[in-house]
Formats: C-alpha cells, structure tokens, sequence
C-alpha cells in the first residue's frame, strides 16, 4: 500500500509532500502562479510512471540475466482533449532486437502502467 500526504499553506502553491520517510516539495512553474521550487503534479504522475517503468525493467532483466547495463524510460503527459502519454524506452546493453521488443512489451504492465490504462476509483471524505 502505498500512502502519500500533502499539505499547502498560504505560498502558492508550494506544497509539503511526506510519502514514507521522505519528503518532497510540489510547485507550479511561474506561468501558473508558483515558484518552481519542486515539480507540478503532472511531472510527478510522469516519474511515477517512469520510475516504476524502469525499476520493473531493471528486475525483469535481472531475472532473465539479460546483460542489460541501463535502462532510460522518458515519459511526457500530453494534455488537453485527447490526452495521452507517450513513453520512450532505451535499453542498454549487448541485448538483441527480441529482448528489447520483450521488455517493451513488459513496460506495458508494469504496475503504474496498469492503474493508468486502467483507472482507479477514487472515494473523498472530509475529516
């Protein structure tokens, strides 16, 4: 399970972020009112997704001793009526074109990836 809390006081909008033991900051840039000091939600939702992309790559190709040396997922959100997300794989390493088309295929489920394609719902409270 995982668990997140944010927390915003006057500055827009920097916000406080705990998840676990760590702590980060959210902004919007200056063009919506922010400062820029961490990143928007949207890049946040982008790392999410290309760090589980990449992690899950890593253990993969651990598993199938692949000597695979590094793995780069870069992943944009586009907005807008037809939103979409492009993710863009590249995968170092003395691997064949078959290990690579393998692992692209793996990227399309990796956890993060599953939740996106297939949504969640959301239930909100007032405490």
């Amino acid at each position: 399970m995982a668990q997140a809390r944010a927390r915003i006081g006057t500055t827009n909008y920097e916000t406080q972020i705990v998840t676990g033991h760590h702590r980060l900051v959210a902004d919007e840039g200056p063009a919506l009112g922010g400062k820029d000091v961490g990143p928007g939600p949207y890049e946040l939702l982008t790392s999410a997704l290309a760090a589980c992309t990449a992690i899950t790559l890593r253990m993969y190709a651990e598993r199938k001793q692949w000597p695979v040396t590094a793995v780069e997922v870069d992943v944009h959100y586009i907005g807008g009526e037809a939103a979409h997300i492009d993710r863009t794989l590249r995968i170092e390493g003395a691997v064949d074109a078959a290990q690579k088309a393998r692992m692209a295929d793996i990227a399309e489920r990796t956890p993060v990836t599953l939740t996106l394609k297939g949504g969640v719902p959301i239930a909100t409270k007032l405490a």
